[in-house]
């Protein structure tokens, strides 16, 4: 099993529930391929002074489970996951890093 982790930080964060309605349609993109086993999501917990460190700091993480490394990169070209994309960073652009790692267990 791989993870896929990523790290999203919108330039400015969104309303709470735009950025619900982010987290789910990601979610739900990711799922309907069919090619992944399990996607979590959570908002970053922000502590006071991490604004100060030169750092991309997240807003939420998304961690997709996949079979392997082709059903990932197989899952990136599923139907409307460009569309959700650029939806999204159309109205509130954002950045991500990733890892694609083993289980952290």
């Amino acid at each position: 099993m791989i993870y896929h982790t990523m790290i999203v930080s919108f330039d400015q964060p969104p309303h709470e529930t735009e950025l619900d309605q982010y987290l789910t349609d990601i979610e739900r993109v990711m799922l309907d391929s069919g090619l992944v086993r399990s996607v979590v999501t959570r908002r970053h917990l922000p502590i006071p002074g991490e604004e100060a460190i030169p750092a991309l700091i997240a807003t939420a993480i998304v961690q997709v489970a996949v079979a392997d490394t082709e059903a990932l990169a197989k899952a990136f070209t599923a139907p409307g996951m460009h569309e959700v994309i650029e939806h999204w960073q159309s109205r509130h652009p954002y950045k991500v890093a990733w890892a694609n790692h083993e289980p952290l267990v």
